[in-house]
């Protein structure tokens, strides 16, 4: 477009809220904006008099076309700029890599027999969400905190108080049995008040009650029960005595840090539900010098909250930011109450706010050190394989099987200092049978670049293995017309404990010293390789096992098998579904009967995966 039609652009934009879009000359997006008038907002960039930032100044020299998107209010503008950004992740826009969804605590209260479960996306079904919970250990770790000390079902069958006898998690004293009748309903909904207030951090109510029913148990000369409340209570008072960071309130809070280091931003948000610090989630980008805090902060609660999270009550931030009121009216309207937006300046949450500080130091020199550790490693690889410039993307395969049966191959691929999971790729091998490790390698290697299937191309591959599995994957390069690409074996020569590189046409392989950063590298990806094709045929091998059981009995063939595995997943939830759903799937009275058998029964010993 040339100048004089940018100008006759500008000269009749819109004065309504919206949308605009710069895009440079060669129609690629620049940068998406909002604006409570776009008229007097887009013009602001071409003022003469304007005082702009240096990232700003290098965007309006750039820009070559604008595109204008009106909407009826100023939160519309605000939701379609976060999809936008989301969507189109224009260069000049503040863009968050990660991009995955968070995993929540889902209690169905409205249930007869409510239970936790593990979801990833929050729906307005009457069921209460608790979370995001990251990294996911700590979501593993509450609820093993609730398992211990809340004696909450945790199986999958209809609970209709019927079953014939209790699992083993009544013998332990896990569950009180539901679903044989020992337990009512009403009984059973105390302890989900319990979990509630627990997960909400109304501590002092939660000891309280608890205090009261086994004071109430004592009384009625029920010493059994008041004991089982009395080490219920004691267990819950040591827990909250660790892992509470404030009992000032029980509002549920995310708190923003951002640190700086040279042109490195890292900006921390940690999650506090009812003054329980329950995870945090990092933000890192390693050139962002002339992005002020309110960008980076504003940027970062639109795409983090344009997920389907559930918004705090509170959010806490370190600088005010534009447009704090609207923000604040978005996420009320996603969490269905009010959310506020502040920018403590001191009391307990702005100790908040600085913890969160410390936590965006620290990690950012951990970044920093990781960068210089994985550049040092590039330099190192591309001098030992004498390659034509620095790999900034590599691919890594491994084979796994059990004794050649449920044969699988994996792809992990390393970018630019991370691993790209949405990458990953995995491969049931198709034309090769038992177990032949060289030929699978082939098989999956011709295939993965046979086919564009959308991915870069790499910088360098890596085979887990020697001169066998280096050559049977150099045989599938040729076969897929990918000769050119750089590609090493890495595996210990025996009875050694140094890596080695092979490399084609080489007869002797190159040495690894065990601290240098290519070793790490290199290991780092071999192992993700490793980790996820032994995950993947872990699974495959798991539902195959429970097949060739199933076809042990008789009314159960392939139609009703398939039926049986897609509904309940696995043997346990085979197990634990009434004999209404089973005959639901199709099977009769004997069938049912014969697979009571046959999942109360030991499973075989089995090969580990390789």
């Amino acid at each position: 477009m040339t100048n004089d039609a940018l100008q006759s652009k500008l000269a009749f934009l819109p004065e309504q809220p919206g949308v605009y879009l710069f895009k440079d000359h060669a129609g690629d997006l620049l940068y998406v904006g909002k604006a409570a008038r776009l008229a007097d907002r887009v013009r602001s960039y071409f003022l003469k008099s304007a005082d702009h930032s240096p990232k700003t100044s290098l965007l309006v020299g750039q820009i070559a076309d604008v595109e204008t998107m009106v909407t009826r209010s100023e939160l519309e503008a605000l939701i379609l700029e976060s999809n936008l950004v989301k969507r189109h992740r224009p260069r000049f826009n503040v863009v968050l890599r990660d991009d995955k969804q968070y995993p929540y605590l889902r209690l169905p209260v409205k249930e007869n027999f409510p239970r936790l479960s593990i979801v990833r996306r929050v729906q307005k079904d009457g069921a209460l969400y608790y979370g995001p919970y990251t990294p996911a250990g700590a979501l593993r770790e509450t609820l093993k905190v609730i398992k211990r000390v809340f004696p909450l079902a945790t199986c999958a069958i209809d609970i209709d108080g019927r079953a014939e006898r209790a699992c083993i998690e009544f013998e332990i004293k896990r569950c009180m049995a539901p679903c044989t009748g020992n337990q009512s309903q009403e009984d059973y909904h105390k302890i989900v008040r319990q979990v509630r207030q627990f997960l909400e951090g109304r501590d002092r109510e939660l000891l309280d009650d608890l205090r009261a029913l086994m004071e109430a148990a004592a009384e009625r000369e029920d010493f059994e029960e008041a004991a089982r409340l009395r080490d219920r209570l004691f267990k819950i008072e040591r827990t909250l005595e660790r892992q509470r960071i404030t009992q000032i309130a029980s509002v549920d809070q995310d708190v923003v840090g951002i640190a700086r280091q040279g042109s490195a931003v890292d900006l921390q948000l940690l999650f506090v539900r009812g003054g329980l610090l329950i995870g945090r989630k990092d933000f890192f980008w390693p050139q962002s010098a002339d992005a002020a805090d309110e960008e980076l902060v504003r940027g970062a609660i639109e795409q983090f909250y344009n997920k389907e999270g559930q918004p705090p009550r509170e959010l806490l931030i370190p600088v005010e930011i534009p447009d704090a009121d609207l923000i604040a009216r978005w996420l009320s309207d996603k969490r269905g109450e009010t959310v506020r937006v502040l920018a403590p300046e001191r009391g307990t949450k702005h100790q908040l706010v600085l913890l969160a500080e410390e936590n965006a130091a620290s990690a950012i020199a951990g970044h920093l050190r990781d960068e210089e550790t994985d550049r040092q490693a590039v330099e190192e690889l591309t001098r030992l394989l004498r390659l034509e410039r620095p790999p900034r993307r590599i691919e890594g395969f491994d084979i796994s099987n059990t004794m050649g049966s449920q044969s699988v191959a994996s792809m992990a691929v390393w970018e630019d200092g991370r691993m790209k999971k949405a990458d990953y790729r995995r491969f049931k091998i198709e034309t090769v049978i038992g177990a032949n490790d060289f030929a699978s390698m082939q098989e999956v290697v011709a295939r993965r670049y046979g086919t564009s299937e959308g991915l870069a191309r790499p910088d360098l591959v890596l085979i887990d293995g020697g001169p066998g599995q280096l050559a049977a994957a150099m045989d599938g390069l040729r076969q897929a017309g990918a000769e050119g690409i750089p590609i090493l074996g890495l595996a210990k020569a025996r009875g050694e404990k140094e890596e080695r590189i092979f490399l084609a046409g080489r007869k002797n392989p190159i040495p690894l010293k065990p601290t240098a950063p290519a070793t790490h590298l290199l290991q780092r990806i071999r192992d993700e390789a490793h980790r996820f094709a032994v995950t993947y045929h872990r699974r495959l091998r798991g539902r195959a096992f429970l097949a060739s059981r199933l076809d042990r009995i008789i009314g159960i063939g392939e139609i009703r098998r398939s039926a049986l595995l897609n509904r309940f997943k696995t043997l346990e939830g085979i197990k634990g579904a009434s004999d209404d759903e089973l005959r639901e799937a199709g099977l009769t009275t004997q069938s049912i009967r014969a697979l009571r058998t046959l999942a109360s029964s030991d499973a075989p010993d089995q090969a580990p995966p390789r």
